[in-house]
């Protein structure tokens, strides 16, 4: 992936922190599978359980990836709100924006660490540290990257497609973009 595309999916996700916590929340988070380069969309999680429920489901976003042969994701965290979905203790930056790119020979964590600002409700963004390849990931997140890249054995003649209806019928927010709609 290009610095570039990167970059916009950065500020797409930032742009999505912002509104969100206008509204008291963040959002939930969200796996952008790449095919060649090419954005297949942004998937965010259903609505979870606390524990096992909501560890499950992260790991799950990788579904979309393997079924669309993806070569390329980015995933997306919030780090206090899956910590304390998933039952897990808080590890490293919070409040922070997490995202991790990665492709089957490896993944590079960026954290983008914030404050709230109460009067505006705006996150102010602080000096992201560099990135770190091979970056200790949430386990959720960790098994999401690790099933990303292995194909889906499905006996049917569209698994990108049934994997899409099953994930939505499921509950999971699927945003495809126009290449990869059907």
């Amino acid at each position: 992936m290009d610095t570039r595309t990167f970059d916009a999916l950065t500020e797409s996700m930032k742009s999505a922190y912002a509104a969100g916590l206008s509204e008291g929340t963040v959002p939930r988070p969200v796996i952008m599978p790449l095919v060649r380069g090419e954005l297949v969309g942004l998937i965010w999680l259903r609505p979870v359980k606390p524990g096992r429920d909501a560890l499950t489901a992260i790991a799950s976003l990788s579904n979309i990836a393997a079924a669309a042969g993806a070569d390329e994701i980015v995933l997306a965290w919030e780090t206090h709100d899956v910590a304390t979905v998933c039952e897990l203790p808080v590890d490293g930056p919070s409040p922070c924006l997490n995202m991790v790119h990665a492709t089957k020979d490896g993944h590079a964590l960026h954290q983008f660490p914030y404050t709230e600002d109460p009067a505006s409700a705006a996150p102010d963004w602080q000096p992201a540290p560099a990135a770190q390849p091979a970056g200790k990931l949430v386990p959720p997140v960790q098994a999401a990257v690790d099933h990303a890249f292995t194909p889906l054995d499905l006996d049917h003649p569209s698994p990108f497609g049934v994997t899409v209806v099953l994930m939505e019928e499921d509950g999971y927010n699927l945003r495809l973009t126009e290449a990869f709609a059907f």
